[in-house]
């Protein structure tokens, strides 16, 4: 079994965008493509309030966070100064122009965390 995962074609994420892959636990991950084509795989949560990253602003090697504009560097996911945390990196292999993605990291990496959910407080 390949310890590789095809993913798409770099030219599949938009030039300083995104693309989400989903995972059949845990949260999603979120792949992205700088502006010199540089590709990176981030778990597709902020480390601040749980924030979707593939729906952040990147520049250069970061991403900004949509909710609190918090900025993440995209090579190792944690937070730029003066803001703290981490969130959960995945190595990235490109291969004849296709993503891939370690198919055990995806099954392993994170699974504990969730994504906060919007709304009224239940109790």
């Amino acid at each position: 079994m390949s310890e590789w995962k095809k993913i798409c074609l770099v030219t599949d994420i938009p030039v300083l965008g995104s693309r989400r892959v989903a995972r059949a636990q845990g949260i999603d991950v979120a792949v992205f493509r700088n502006d010199q084509d540089g590709v990176f795989a981030l778990l597709d949560r902020c480390p601040h309030k749980g924030g979707p990253l593939s729906q952040g602003i990147v520049f250069g090697t970061s991403v900004a966070c949509p909710l609190h504009n918090w900025t993440i560097d995209l090579e190792g996911g944690c937070a730029k100064a003066p803001d703290e945390g981490c969130t959960p990196k995945f190595s990235v292999k490109i291969e004849d122009g296709q993503v891939m993605l370690n198919t055990i990291e995806l099954s392993t990496l994170a699974l504990d965390l969730t994504r906060p959910v919007a709304g009224p407080v239940r109790h």
